[in-house]
C-alpha cells in the first residue's frame, strides 16, 4: 500500500471517529439554558400567572354577577309578558261588549223618558223598564271606566316587558363581554406556561407550603401579622356553621372551573355557595356579594365555616377550617384544595346566615 493510499485511509478513519464522537457527545450550545436560568424564568412567568389569574377572579366576579341579573331579568321578562297578555285579553273582551252596545243603539235606537212612558201599560211596568235602562247606563259606563283601566295596565305591562328585555340585553352583552375577556387572559396564561409548566407548578407548590406554614405558626402565636385596621368587629351573636366545612373537604381534589358551582367543578364563591347550600343557606355567587351575607368576623374570633375574603376589591373567597387554614377553590388549572386563610391579600370574613 503505498504512503498516499495509507494516509487518505487514515482521513478516513479519523473522520468516522469524530463524527461518532460528535454523535455520542454532543457539544453544548452556547445558547442552553441553566436549571438556574430556567427556575428564573419560571419566576417572572409565575408572577405574570398570579396577575393573569387575579383578573380572571375579578371578570368572573362580573360574569357570574351579570348572569345572575340575566337569569332574574328573564323571569321578569316573562312575568311582565303574562301581564300583558292577560291585559290585552281584558282589553279585548271590553271592547267586544262595548262594540255590541253600540250596535244594539244604533239599530234599536236610545230609548228616552217619553219612550219608556209611551210604552208602559202600567206603573210598575214603566217602573221596572226604567230601572233596567238606568242600570244599562250604569254598566256601559263601568265597561268603559274599566276599558280605559285595561289600556293603561297593557300599556304599562308593554313598557315593563320593553324595559325587562333591554336590561336583559345588557346583562347579556356584559356576560359576553367578559366571558371573552376570561377566555383571551386564560389563553395567554397557556401561552406563558408553555415550556416552563413543571417549575411554575414547583414554585406555586412551595409557595402553598409557606403559606401554610406561616399561618400554621400565627396560630400557634396567636399572632395576626397584616391584620386589617377594620379587622375589629363585635363578637358575633350567631352561631358558626361548623358543619360546612366536612362537604368543604368532600370537594377537595375538584378542579378549578371559572363560573362553576358544583358538584365536580368549582370557582371560589361557587365551592362557598355549594357549601352553605348543604346547610340549608342561600349565598349569591360571588364573593364580594357573599362578604355582605351575614356577620363580619374579626379574626381572633373567626371559626370553622366563616368565610374568609381576598382582594381589593374582593375577588376571592375560602371557608376557614381552623387553625390559620382554609379550604378554597384558587385558580385556573389548579384544584380545591387546604391553603393559608391569612395571605398577604386578606380582606376580613363573614359569617353567613
Amino acid at each position: 500500500m503505498g504512503r498516499k493510499e495509507l494516509n487518505n485511509r487514515l482521513r478516513t478513519y479519523l473522520a468516522l471517529l469524530l463524527a461518532v464522537a460528535a454523535f455520542l457527545v454532543p457539544a453544548t450550545p452556547a445558547h442552553a439554558v441553566t436549571a438556574a436560568q430556567k427556575m428564573a424564568q419560571a419566576r417572572a412567568v409565575k408572577s405574570q400567572i398570579s396577575a393573569l389569574d387575579t383578573r380572571v377572579d375579578i371578570a368572573d366576579e362580573k360574569y357570574v354577577a351579570a348572569r345572575d341579573k340575566h337569569s332574574k331579568l328573564v323571569v321578569q321578562r316573562r312575568a311582565a309578558a303574562a301581564r300583558l297578555n292577560k291585559a290585552l285579553k281584558r282589553l279585548a273582551k271590553l271592547e267586544r261588549h262595548l262594540d255590541t252596545r253600540a250596535n244594539d243603539m244604533y239599530r234599536n235606537g236610545p230609548f228616552g223618558f217619553l219612550d219608556v212612558l209611551m210604552g208602559s201599560k202600567t206603573f210598575d211596568q214603566f217602573a221596572r223598564t226604567w230601572d233596567v235602562l238606568k242600570q244599562l247606563n250604569v254598566d256601559d259606563a263601568n265597561y268603559i271606566a274599566q276599558t280605559k283601566d285595561a289600556r293603561a295596565e297593557a300599556t304599562a305591562a308593554h313598557t315593563a316587558l320593553v324595559s325587562k328585555e333591554k336590561a336583559a340585553a345588557q346583562q347579556l352583552a356584559v356576560m359576553t363581554s367578559n366571558k371573552k375577556y376570561i377566555e383571551s387572559q386564560l389563553a395567554e396564561r397557556k401561552r406563558k406556561l408553555v415550556g416552563v409548566e413543571a417549575e411554575v407548578a414547583q414554585l406555586q407548590a412551595q409557595e402553598a407550603a409557606a403559606e401554610l406554614s406561616r399561618a400554621a405558626a400565627a396560630a400557634r402565636s396567636q399572632g395576626h401579622y397584616g391584620t386589617p385596621a377594620s379587622d375589629n368587629y363585635p363578637t358575633p351573636s350567631i352561631p358558626a356553621h361548623g358543619d360546612v366545612v366536612a362537604y368543604a373537604e368532600s370537594r377537595i381534589g375538584c378542579p378549578y372551573v371559572w363560573g362553576g358551582s358544583g358538584p365536580r367543578t368549582f370557582d371560589c364563591s361557587g365551592l362557598a355557595m355549594w357549601c352553605y347550600g348543604k346547610v340549608g343557606i342561600s349565598l349569591p355567587h360571588s364573593s364580594s356579594a357573599q362578604y355582605g351575607c351575614g356577620q363580619h368576623v374579626s379574626r381572633k374570633d373567626l371559626e370553622p365555616g366563616d368565610l374568609v375574603f381576598f382582594g381589593s376589591p374582593i375577588h376571592h373567597v375560602g371557608i376557614y377550617v381552623g387553625g390559620g387554614e382554609m379550604i378554597e377553590a384558587p385558580y385556573t388549572g389548579a384544584r380545591v384544595r387546604r391553603a393559608s386563610a391569612f395571605r398577604r391579600d386578606y380582606a376580613g370574613a363573614c359569617r353567613p346566615r
